[in-house]
């Protein structure tokens, strides 16, 4: 089977097994363990289904007409009318992020463009009922990102939500907003002219099918995407109840970062933010906080035509010091090396440098070598 063929073949099947109804995220993942892919689980025996924790007859016989109907191939019709791009686990053009999550969905609907740079992105969510400190912080810090080099992540949500991403485009960078609902239709409607911006400058992405209407529990289930695409969650304003506090634990699990900012101490708006902190999230102020403390890249992030990012914290650096740090690698490189390799002034690049390892970019090794530092 030609290549091109075989691909549309396992994206059929993944989107043949998402719009099973009754099968959610988690029951697809125990049909992914038992089975390995999508065409396993429809190329399996009911007996053989009957043994996954969850699968009882309703759902046999749902995955059973599954295999008869052109539910999938309507679909994905449907999406290709709208402009909507289809990413099943394992392709190309699939989030590496959200790859490596547990729970991470088969199928990914998009609207927009999911580039390399993404991913070095931050999620800032909060409270849909925020205060105007808290939209204020929340377009301040999108904005600090998104001028750093950062996507930032967010729900498309009233509120803190909406901030984030308004503050990133307005400073011209990316944003990824994951839906709860399909597709079809923008939740909540008021934000339709701010969805189709974001895809301009971004993305839209959900696990929904196309035509899904918001139901309550959607939104703590597309929580897990948010944080999955992103190395770390900025919470602002959460009460005690919060979906935003939701996002923090699945970061948690997933290894990423977690950061809150302080409210006044008096505030009932920022009561779980100041329990993060509490119990160990990171307090931040500003940018830098967030950039000093996201750790190495588990691979290096092209984010110019030769430039490779391998910690967010060298988003931070001027062009001169960017320019003399892609020069060292994680292979030792000797100073005599270095200086043939760059048309600045030796004395510049002796500066730079000290910099450099100041900021603990760099290490020097005896011999007069160099090394990119990885932590």
């Amino acid at each position: 089977m030609p290549e091109s063929s075989a691909t549309e073949r396992q994206l059929l099947d993944a989107l043949r097994l998402n719009l099973v109804p009754g099968i959610g995220p988690r029951l697809q993942q125990l049909l992914m363990a038992r089975f390995d892919s999508p065409a396993g689980v429809f190329a399996a025996s009911s007996s053989e289904l009957s043994a996954v924790d969850g699968i009882g007859p309703k759902l046999l016989s749902a995955i059973a007409e599954a295999r008869r109907s052109d539910e999938a191939e309507r679909e994905l019709a449907r999406c290709r009318e709208l402009g909507v791009e289809m990413l099943h686990l394992g392709s190309p053009g699939y989030p590496p992020m959200l790859a490596e999550i547990c729970d991470a969905p088969n199928v990914l609907y998009c609207r927009g463009d999911i580039i390399e740079q993404d991913q070095l992105a931050v999620a800032i969510v909060g409270s849909r009922r925020c205060t105007l400190y808290g939209r204020q912080q929340a377009e301040r810090l999108a904005g600090a990102l998104a001028r750093a080099g950062m996507t930032v992540v967010s729900g498309l949500a009233r509120g803190i939500d909406a901030a984030a991403h308004r503050g990133a485009l307005n400073a011209g960078g990316r944003t990824i907003a994951v839906a709860a609902t399909g597709l079809a239709q923008v939740y909540p409607p008021e934000h339709v002219e701010l969805a189709d911006e974001v895809s301009r400058q971004g993305a839209i992405v959900t696990e929904s099918p196309l035509h899904r209407e918001p139901i309550p529990g959607l939104f703590p289930q597309r929580n897990r995407l948010i944080s999955g695409l992103s190395l770390g969650v900025i919470v602002i304003e959460a009460s005690q109840k919060s979906g935003s506090l939701h996002t923090a634990r699945h970061a948690m699990e997933q290894g990423r970062e977690v950061f809150a900012l302080p409210g006044r101490i008096d505030s009932l708006a920022s009561i779980g933010s100041h329990n993060l902190i509490r119990d160990g999230a990171t307090l931040i102020r500003g940018v830098e906080d967030v950039l000093d403390e996201l750790g190495p890249l588990t691979r290096p992030v092209r984010t110019g035509v030769s430039e490779d990012v391998r910690t967010p914290r060298e988003l931070t650096l001027n062009d001169q010091e960017r320019h003399v740090v892609n020069l060292i690698s994680s292979e030792p490189s000797h100073l005599d090396e270095v200086m043939r390799n760059t048309n600045l002034d030796p004395s510049r690049v002796l500066a730079t440098l000290t910099v450099l390892e100041m900021k603990q970019l760099v290490r020097r090794l005896p011999g007069g070598y160099l090394v990119r530092a990885s932590h």
